[in-house]
């Protein structure tokens, strides 16, 4: 039995358009579990002039009284995190305790939206000339947009749309048509914590929703989570009409072992950070860089050995470490990396594509299933280093010393997270300070920053100004005034034809 999942606008279900759709997958057992449809320009224009209409009355109300919808939502997503988790895993295929760790990251982020009151505090300086004060404002937008991508189909809506409801925006959510179901279950959450209509939009679809989105006048600005190709057309494109754009985008992220590092605690940190979520993370780690080949050859066994034993499970199985990659079209891409790492003369030390389907669990043997990929001897100029992956394929590169270790990370295109297992504070405070990345752990393999930090990288791996969340969530979903006041009992008589001054 499959269900049709469809648009979300007004505060209600609305069924598309276009007379499109597309099929969601359970990635583990291969068989289709609904129907998605597809948005068409007409749907797009409906739900932004929902929001549009909706804008004037959220705008006016208090940061107190919005904060206290979201206060609602709060609560009605701790009641019901598991119901979510249980989507993501039944269309992405993460694994249950995954999914419930990417619901928590999501919850984090309308705890710090909560903080509206707070957040929007400005600054006033009494007395900033003889009689005159200066204050400013954070004002709202109006109708902002998110596109948001399969891997975190609850965290990375949950980076934009809380913080845009906070300060006063109303929002069109564009989710990926992989695994649609949250958005909607998000959607109704809101509702029953009396969001009022209009205030959050969903429009399911493809690239034709993303262009209607990017190119209409009343959406003033829009938040992007994809790959880099797709992140840069959608800075220029969404600029080039006017818009305030947040894209972030690839990444290929390193972890550094140092010499010194404890090796069980750096073969954890790997096994994790490379394999969790089937490296379907825009954080995970892609890349080992060993400083000295005696440490190379410390952690190799130890690190093979557990990229062999991976229990790669169906995602509802507690046991599970891993579950199925998300596609079919996914699979066949990571299988091309493998084939190509090979070619180009890497060391295939463990072969995902030998993994067996039916140990996965009954039924599992027509999903999307893989082992874990270890390859060695990786130089820089093979596309498996150069390139996003996104799967979970673990790429060994050796480098003879520190510096090298640096050069060889700041060198790379992408710039999105990175980090160096080691026990030298001052090999870790040098590693912080020169290192051209986003985002750094110490001893810590996915640093992922707070919800009141904020997320973001570097070079190729984000196209604008500000990061997602956090204070710069704040200024991106606002934009700011100031206020020069003067009562008329302290203005001097005649015309002033010199530039003010601080007097």
């Amino acid at each position: 039995m499959t269900h049709t999942l469809a648009n979300w606008i007004c505060g209600a279900p609305a069924p598309a358009t276009s007379g499109q759709q597309l099929p969601v997958y359970n990635p583990a057992t291969g068989a289709v579990s609904g129907q998605v449809q597809l948005a068409s320009h007409a749907d797009v224009a409906a739900a932004v002039a929902s929001a549009q209409a909706a804008f004037p009355a959220w705008s006016n109300l208090s940061p107190l009284r919005r904060s206290r919808v979201l206060n609602r939502f709060l609560a009605l997503l701790n009641e019901h995190r598991d119901d979510l988790a249980r989507l993501i895993t039944a269309e992405h295929g993460k694994v249950f305790t995954d999914a419930q760790g990417e619901v928590m990251r999501g919850i984090e982020v309308v705890e710090f939206a909560c903080g509206a009151p707070q957040l929007l505090k400005t600054d006033f300086t009494d007395q900033v000339s003889t009689n005159i004060d200066n204050w400013t404002l954070r004002q709202p937008l109006g109708v902002v947009a998110g596109v948001t991508p399969f891997n975190f189909p609850v965290m990375v809506p949950m980076w934009m749309f809380p913080v845009a409801l906070a300060t006063g925006n109303t929002f069109v959510l564009k989710p990926s048509p992989i695994d649609p179901s949250p958005s909607l279950y998000i959607a109704r959450l809101l509702k029953e914590a009396g969001l009022p209509d209009g205030v959050f939009n969903v429009v399911q679809g493809d690239k034709e929703a993303v262009t209607a989105l990017l190119e209409h006048p009343d959406v003033q600005a829009i938040s992007f989570v994809g790959s880099t190709p797709i992140a840069n057309h959608i800075y220029e494109t969404g600029a080039r009409h006017g818009k305030r754009v947040q894209a972030l985008g690839g990444a290929k992220n390193h972890l550094v072992v140092m010499p010194d590092a404890d090796i069980d605690q750096v073969v954890d940190a790997l096994i994790g950070a490379a394999y969790g979520s089937a490296g379907e993370r825009c954080m995970a780690i892609s890349v080992a860089v060993f400083v000295g080949d005696e440490t190379a050859e410390k952690v190799m066994p130890k690190l093979i050995e557990r990229t062999r034993a991976l229990k790669v499970l169906d995602g509802k199985n507690l046991d599970a470490e891993m579950g199925p990659i998300v596609t079919r079209a996914a699979h066949q891409r990571i299988t091309g990396y493998i084939e190509q790492g090979i070619k180009e003369g890497a060391t295939l030390l463990v072969d995902g594509r030998n993994f067996d389907a039916e140990t996965a669990g009954e039924g599992c043997g027509d999903g999307f299933w893989m082992g874990g990929t270890l390859f060695d001897d990786v130089t820089p100029d093979m596309r498996i280093y150069k390139e996003e992956i996104f799967g979970p394929v673990l790429a060994c590169i050796r480098v003879k010393d520190f510096g090298e270790a640096v050069q060889l990370i700041n060198d790379h295109e992408y710039g999105n997270g990175v980090s160096c297992y080691t026990r030298d504070g001052h090999i870790a405070r040098e590693f912080g300070r020169r290192i051209q990345v986003g985002m750094v752990g110490i001893n810590v393999p996915i640093p992922v920053p707070m919800a009141w930090h904020g997320f973001g990288g570097w070079k190729k791996s984000l196209f604008g100004d500000m990061h997602a969340y956090g204070e710069e969530g704040v200024r991106f979903y606002t934009k700011q005034k100031s206020i020069m006041q003067r009562w008329p009992q302290s203005i001097a008589n005649g015309a002033q034809f010199a530039m003010p001054t601080s007097n």
